[in-house]
């Protein structure tokens, strides 16, 4: 399962975020921008706060990258009782030997490796945090690179970051300038952890920076991790809701199959390693995706991204399955398409159109459609611990 992270400034925040549903807090925003780092006294009052409601963490790193100052920070940190810490890990020579100077800290409070988005999937830097008793590694656009983090890598570069973390026995996050849309796109790649912070802030000049809304919206995107439900320390148990929505539990859609919206990509082109011959295995062929899709309609007008099936999930998904491996057969890749757009909860039918387009004046395929009944995609409350209330 996927855990939500919210990166909060106080106890007050961390309050409000877990009361809608997040399933950590972290401090501090701050040192996202490697100008500060989160206060001892502030995660102290913040765990305080919590108790054993929610995991607790603390984020630290400077740009300087000097191993004995960073050591020093994570150990306040975790005398502090911070359940975990994240290490910002900048590019730069001194880089390795903070990661092994951590080594020993790591055997007591679970530290994750921030690295960023243009360090890409590094594998010798992921080893050497999976050789050093890290607990996972985050994936982040940083506030110095800007953009989005899609601007930056697709969904095969962020799915080589996951695999090579796995294959470490790292958890794998993402975080950083991340929004509600992103959501559904990363949910895609299983991660273990999704952090958030602009996305969850509310107007300059109230109270409090944390929109309880804004949480809420974040919170109802991510499939519940049920032992967020009640406190626990070890925040690495996981029960895959993933395939309970897969079976239909999906929240404040319409029964009746009338009642439905269609979602189309048109005209879709990528290179795709392709075919049955021998030689087809030598160079990618061009080929055109058209994909229909049926979902049914909420009984509500759309009113934000938790509303709606994203067209991005059907791109990124195809991006995902041609960049696996050589597909010998159209039939076998517009299969796979279509499992991977059923597996949504609200869809109750994919036509997925595959065209090989090098084969000669026009272009050769295959066309299927596949369903479910609407049956299948019943209302079920999947979210429990969102509370509306404040």
């Amino acid at each position: 399962m996927t855990l939500m992270l919210a990166r909060v400034a106080n106890p007050r925040e961390a309050e409000i975020a877990v009361r809608h549903g997040t399933d950590m807090v972290g401090l501090d925003d701050a040192a996202m921008d490697a100008r500060a780092v989160a206060d001892p006294a502030l995660v102290r009052a913040t765990v305080e706060a919590m108790g054993s409601w929610r995991p607790v963490g603390a984020a630290i790193g400077k740009e300087a990258m000097e191993s004995n100052a960073l050591l020093a920070a994570a150990t306040a940190m975790a005398d502090a009782g911070a359940n975990f810490i994240e290490v910002l890990l900048f590019p730069g020579p001194r880089r390795d030997d903070c990661i092994r100077a951590l080594s020993s800290l790591a055997r007591r409070v679970r530290i994750l490796g921030v690295v960023f988005a243009n360090d890409g999937a590094d594998e010798q830097l992921i080893s050497l945090m999976a050789q050093n008793s890290f607990h996972g590694a985050m994936l982040d656009i940083g506030r110095k690179i800007g953009g989005r983090i899609f601007d930056t890598l697709d969904i095969t570069a962020l799915r080589k970051f996951s695999d090579v973390c796995r294959a470490h026995g790292l958890k794998t996050g993402f975080t950083g300038a991340l929004e509600a849309p992103d959501v559904p796109r990363l949910l895609l790649l299983e991660p273990d952890i999704l952090g958030f912070d602009d996305a969850l802030c509310a107007s300059e000049g109230e109270e409090t920076s944390i929109n309880p809304e804004a949480v809420k919206i974040v919170r109802a995107l991510i499939p519940l991790d049920v032992h967020s439900v009640v406190p626990r320390d070890d925040f690495s148990e996981k029960i895959d809701y993933r395939l309970l929505t897969a079976r239909g539990q999906a929240p404040g859609v319409r029964r009746d199959e009338t009642e439905s919206d269609r979602i189309f990509v048109r005209d879709f082109v990528l290179p795709v390693s392709i075919g049955a011959y021998a030689h087809e295995r030598n160079k990618p062929q061009n080929v055109r995706f058209n994909v229909d899709v049926r979902v049914l309609r909420p009984d509500h007008v759309a009113a934000d991204i938790r509303d709606v099936f994203s067209y991005d999930v059907i791109i990124d998904g195809i991006r995902m399955i041609v960049a696996q491996d050589h597909i010998p057969l159209v039939e076998t890749l517009a299969e796979r398409i279509a499992a991977l757009i059923l597996a949504h909860p609200r869809v109750i039918k994919a036509t997925v159109r595959v065209e090989k387009l090098d084969i000669g004046p026009g272009g050769v395929g295959v066309e299927i459609t596949r369903e479910r009944l609407a049956e299948a995609a019943k209302v079920h409350q999947l979210y429990p611990a969102a509370s509306d209330k404040d």
